[in-house]
């Protein structure tokens, strides 16, 4: 008789707390009813024209495999990429296309642990790195960071309490998704010491660069690499700094020889990322430098609609989000999942919701982030605003109800 109990590993996967909802908005959404999606960070702010050009005027037949590394011409774009902003001693064997950000971090943890290795990560953090870790037969050791502070990392001490003989890395995401929050040259200071003092990989998330708010600067760990040229990865992605989500590609960027030849026979493994999404994004060379600050700009100003809108309402708790466009926030109910269920399933005001993430998947502690929710101010000011009139009223009724 063939067994067919799926796998332990399997059973391990955690849903996405982005995602698992999404059922009950589809529900709603059948009905009739508006919803507004603060769940996933999928902008509304326009992909560069030129990058859509690249695919209007895509003319190759038949649409074969890319280079395992990467399509050259795109592997250039990102190499001129570093370049401008100060990196000139990044150089295409530096550099491993990823399709998508999610497989980059997949592949680092592959690349520099072991099954049964530990990694640190900061909660609240990106839900995805859970999923990875379990893949990857690697635990997660959490450190908590607190919402009274901003999410900022704790003391060097309270780190270093936490690294053992099986700590392999410190994983982290800067600008942070979930918390908004951009850690500061100090913080990245205190990695790099960690790393330099315990022989550990630094694996340094970096989605959202090009997004920190009030005259603040994102401390890259390329800045550090040639310090730690054998321990420092960079992770990468198209996705958020050119509104480009649905075109899967990431990069993987290292000094480490064999860390790099490792990722590619992964990526031979898994033949290529996909030629066309490399074509429309090695354009991003040809994006305009007002393009990219005006997307900045509207960046922080839906950042402060939200703000000035969530921290009016009773019992809310809202750190001012540094960077990227994410932020957590605390909320006066006890159990945030269920009031994140009952947003979609019983509250209606004209006819219209808002979906935000519970925010306990962003945690590996149980029982942290209870209630929390991580929202995404990815819609325009306008419908931002009105996501804080529902979410005020929201709480109200619900709070009265139980």
């Amino acid at each position: 008789m063939i067994k067919s109990t799926v796998s332990s590993r399997l059973l391990q996967v955690p849903a996405s707390p982005i995602r698992k909802l999404v059922p009950l908005a589809q529900a709603a959404k059948k009905k009739g009813v508006k919803v507004y999606h603060l769940n996933i960070g999928d902008p509304d702010i326009k992909t560069p024209a030129v990058m859509l050009n690249a695919l209007k005027n895509w003319n190759i037949n038949p649409i074969g495999y890319s280079q395992s590394q990467g399509e050259p011409v795109f592997l250039e774009s990102l190499k001129t990429y570093y370049h401008k902003i100060r990196y000139p001693f990044i150089d295409i064997p530096n550099i491993q296309v990823t399709s998508g950000g999610s497989e980059g971090i997949s592949m680092a943890l592959f690349a520099t642990c072991a099954p049964g290795d530990e990694v640190i990560v900061f909660e609240p953090f990106y839900a995805n790195y859970n999923t990875y870790a379990v893949v990857n037969g690697v635990k997660l050791v959490p450190i908590r960071t607190s919402i009274s502070d901003g999410f900022h990392l704790p003391p060097r001490s309270v780190i270093e309490k936490k690294i053992t003989k099986k700590t392999r890395a410190i994983l982290f995401c800067n600008p942070n998704n979930p918390t908004g929050t951009v850690y500061t040259k100090d913080e990245i200071e205190i990695l790099v010491a960690l790393a330099k003092k315990h022989g550990l990989f630094l694996l340094s998330d970096e989605v959202y660069r090009e997004y920190a708010y009030d005259g603040r600067k994102q401390v890259s760990l390329l800045s550090y690499m040639r310090q730690l040229p054998k321990q420092a990865i960079v992770l990468d992605s198209m996705s958020k700094r050119y509104n480009l989500c649905g075109v899967r590609l990431g990069a993987i960027v290292s000094l480490n020889a064999d860390i790099m030849a490792g990722v590619l026979r992964m990526g031979q493994g898994r033949l290529s990322s996909g030629i066309v999404d490399q074509m429309i994004a090695s354009k991003l060379t040809d994006v305009s430098s007002a393009w990219m600050a005006g997307t900045h700009d509207e960046w922080e100003k839906r950042r402060d609609v939200l703000y000035d809108g969530l921290k009016k309402i009773p019992g809310v708790v809202i750190p001012k989000p540094e960077g990227a466009f994410y932020t957590i926030v605390g909320l006066p109910v006890a159990d945030s999942e269920d009031f994140c269920k009952w947003l979609l399933t019983d509250f209606r005001d004209r006819n219209e919701t808002v979906m935000v993430a519970p925010a306990g998947g962003f945690y590996a502690t149980k029982g942290l982030g209870k209630n929390e929710v991580r929202i995404a101010y990815v819609i325009n000011r306008k419908d931002l605003k009105r996501c804080t009139e529902l979410l005020k009223k929201a709480l109200d009724v619900y709070n009265r109800k139980k």
